[in-house]
């Protein structure tokens, strides 16, 4: 990207970030809402929108960025094609989670909170899914299952990166 479409990209993201917090600044506890509904319309909350908001919102830039960092549910760069999110919660760990993980890694490359190389897939680790009695559980897509095995998951994903 040259440096003339990287400045204008910054641009159309401050006035699209300038949109959505004039919308929703009046909410109370505005910065959640607005940063939900940035990575709502981004599919992510890009370093460039901390300044913005926490000039909109009157916050400090750490505040910003603290909330963003916090929050699993943000993320800083663009998801891959299909997102996988495992949970790692107690009742689904003890029927098999671990291997999930351990086979999103060798087969795909990927550990929890990172995106492959690709771009097709992101895998992101929950501590419950509320699927607790059908678990190993995961969601792919935002598409919840449950019972799953290395093989189960791996075709749930193929179909969701073709997609």
């Amino acid at each position: 990207m040259n440096p003339t479409t990287t400045g204008e990209a910054n641009t159309t993201v401050a006035a699209l970030v300038r949109d959505i917090a004039a919308s929703l600044r009046t909410q109370r506890g505005a910065l959640l809402p607005i940063l939900h509904a940035v990575q709502g319309v981004l599919g992510h909350v890009p370093p460039e929108a901390i300044p913005v908001l926490a000039d909109e919102l009157n916050l400090s830039r750490a505040d910003v960025h603290g909330v963003v960092s916090f929050y699993h549910d943000f993320r800083t760069e663009p998801a891959g094609r299909a997102t996988v999110r495992v949970c790692r919660a107690e009742a689904c760990q003890a029927v098999g989670a671990g291997g999930l993980v351990s086979h999103l890694r060798d087969r795909y490359g990927v550990s929890m909170g990172e995106t492959s190389r690709d771009g097709s897939l992101t895998a992101e680790q929950v501590f419950c899914l509320g699927n607790c009695a059908l678990g190993p559980a995961a969601q792919v897509n935002g598409r919840l299952h449950g019972r799953l095995d290395e093989d189960r998951l791996s075709s749930i994903i193929e179909k969701a990166i073709s997609q």
